[in-house]
């Protein structure tokens, strides 16, 4: 009997690298061929959902732009050139990031940017630190325009050894922010570190008065405790779900939804989900 099990599974393996192969020799090729067979693949258990959904995202990655995953700047954290030194650490050290835009009293204009590592040799210093220790310091900054493909923006990371690139619109105005963590995070989804804050993780002032970064993945659960709401936690477990239902689609970057006196505006998506949102709370009147 075992016998009979190992001959249909081995069976069952030559037939789907068969049709892997015959994929790859027949004309015309498509990534559409390629995601019905890796699907065929994991209903099969010859792979599995992480590796499928690592594999879709590598596959997907040449689809997409800068501007579909760029951080907007009111996500930005930022030194300005003009704030004293102590205001510039404080920020730093709050935030844990290990690279920072700096802008000048322009604060469209990026002066450069600023590695964390590179103000420990000030520690030491005797003297008061000043703007200028802090500015003297300044990496350049590397600028891309929003159609940069993710794939291109990888392999410029990788080669010129950069981690953050800051987007321009096609005015030449920042747009936003784009690190190496977000490129990969298309490809195998929500990377954590330690440094990551996990007590309201999901929900975050913005720069924006009166308005907060959510997390497309944070649970309906603790928007309403945040909130104070009670949003249907059966039909749906993220917030994310509910806008996409929302929306009838998965919506692009800016869009615009009021739903249960929120204003809810699209920061990030991709072609196959919203990933942040921004959140503001909008009184509604109702006419007689």
């Amino acid at each position: 009997m075992s016998e009979d099990r190992s001959s249909s599974s081995n069976d069952q393996q030559k037939s789907w690298f068969e049709r892997l192969t015959q994929a790859f020799n027949d004309e015309p090729q498509s990534r559409g061929d390629i995601i019905n067979l890796l699907d065929a693949a994991v209903k099969s258990d010859i792979i599995d959902q992480d590796a499928f959904t690592i594999v879709e995202g590598a596959l997907e990655v040449s689809e997409v732009q800068a501007r579909d995953i760029t951080i907007p700047p009111s996500q930005m954290v930022v030194i300005r050139s003009e704030d004293d030194p102590k205001t510039s650490l404080r920020k730093i050290i709050d935030s844990s990031h290990s690279r920072f835009p700096v802008v000048g009293e322009d604060s469209d204009k990026i002066l450069g940017v600023l590695l964390a590592k590179d103000l420990l040799p000030l520690l030491f210093k005797e003297e008061d630190i000043t703007n200028e220790d802090i500015l003297s310091r300044l990496r350049p900054a590397n600028f891309i325009p929003e159609s940069k493909r993710l794939n291109v923006l990888l392999n410029e990371f990788r080669t010129m050894r950069h981690h953050m690139a800051i987007v321009l619109d096609e005015y030449g105005s920042v747009s936003g922010l784009v690190t190496i963590e977000d490129v990969l995070e298309q490809i195998v989804g929500e990377i954590e570190d330690e440094t990551d804050k996990h007590e309201n993780a999901h929900i975050q002032p913005s720069n924006v008065e009166g308005t907060y970064t959510v997390s497309a993945l944070c649970s309906i659960e603790d928007f309403n405790d945040f909130f104070k709401v009670e949003f249907d936690e059966e039909e749906f477990d993220t917030i994310g779900g509910i806008l996409a239902h929302q929306f009838g689609h998965v919506p692009l970057r800016g869009e615009e939804l009021v739903f249960n006196n929120f204003l809810f505006r699209i920061l990030t998506s991709d072609s196959r989900r919203i990933k942040s949102i921004q959140v503001a709370y909008v009184e509604t009147s109702t006419q007689d």
